[in-house]
């Protein structure tokens, strides 16, 4: 009895070790997994995509929306709905651009009086830039400003001329003729002779410059002389023209004359000897006459103001001036 009662505990230890790894290898049953043994055997998706394919909702029998004569649905007309690309754009335009023509191209240019630009032909242009008068406390005056020119774009003769006259008596008259060359734009080189009348007795004078439009618009003549007898002298004068309106135009003028040394025989010192200023308003009834108002103020500096005074003359005079302009 006691032999039986040892055996039967050793077959239920025996059990219930076992026992364990047999629920693991019934959990871990491979043959019922669908896992791919290796990436050959795994099934293709396309037959998904046909059964997908194949159970696509057919929205033609489908209604979106309720009818107007009908309790069901009104079905939605996807023909005429664009769920595709847009419409490439034309290759054209809608309004043909027409082929331009030589009756075009001669209409955009219409041909403009003068003459064509750095050509070889002869021209000549006048201008009177001022002739006026004025009746001032020392005597009633005329005075004049005039320069023109005569040749090519390129190649110009030049004429100058400035001059004043009170009572009857001219007090400085000059006429300068010069060779013009363009060197650059809006810019000549002038070089030629100066020939005074007055004050005193005559002189000559050689002479050298520029003239042209410096920037801003300002219009610049600047030339410089050697006298006969080594005297020296320079002339400045800058011009601007301000338009009020078309035709109405104000032009301010500086004028500055400069000698290398004293003259008594015509009244002229050295250094700084008179300066010029001018306020003139036009009105241009056309683009070649305009008659002008203006103020002028003069004064003389240095030995030249002592001459005048010894002369019984004012050193500075203003005076209201009227005249006009020409060109032609």
């Amino acid at each position: 009895m006691n032999r039986a009662r040892r055996t039967v505990p050793l077959y239920l230890l025996i059990g219930l070790t076992l026992s364990p790894y047999r629920l693991l290898a019934q959990e871990m049953d491979h043959s019922k997994m669908h896992m791919p043994a290796s990436p050959e055997a795994s099934p293709s998706p396309q037959p998904r995509i046909e059964a997908a394919e194949e159970k696509a909702i057919d929205h033609s029998k489908m209604g979106h929306g309720m009818g107007a004569d009908s309790d069901g649905p009104m079905p939605m007309d996807h023909a005429a709905m664009n769920h595709g690309d847009e419409a490439a754009a034309p290759s054209q335009p809608r309004t043909p651009i027409p082929v331009v023509t030589d009756a075009d191209r001669a209409a955009a240019a219409p041909p403009l009086g003068g003459h064509p630009p750095h050509d070889n032909s002869i021209q000549q242009y006048v201008l009177l830039d001022r002739l006026e008068g004025w009746d001032a406390d020392p005597g009633a005056g005329t005075a004049w400003a005039v320069q023109g020119w005569l040749g090519t774009d390129l190649d110009r003769l030049w004429l100058r001329s400035e001059g004043e006259r009170v009572d009857g008596h001219t007090e400085s008259a000059d006429v300068e003729v010069l060779y013009g060359r363009s060197v650059a734009r809006w810019w000549d080189v002038v070089a030629g002779i100066r020939h005074d009348f007055a004050p005193g007795g005559s002189q000559d004078f050689a002479a050298i410059g520029v003239m042209g439009l410096a920037p801003y618009l300002f219009e610049v003549q600047a030339t410089g002389y050697i006298g006969q007898s080594g005297q020296t002298a320079a002339r400045i004068e800058v011009e601007y023209e301000m338009l009020l309106t078309n035709r109405l135009i104000l032009q301010p003028v500086l004028e500055a004359d400069f000698y290398g040394r004293n003259d008594p025989q015509r009244g002229i010192g050295s250094g700084l000897s008179t300066a010029e200023a001018g306020l003139r308003l036009r009105y241009e009834i056309s683009r070649q006459f305009a008659p002008y108002l203006g103020i002028v103020h003069e004064r003389a500096f240095g030995r030249t103001a002592d001459f005048r005074e010894e002369e019984g003359e004012d050193a500075s005079d203003t005076r209201v001036v009227a005249g006009f302009r020409l060109w032609f």
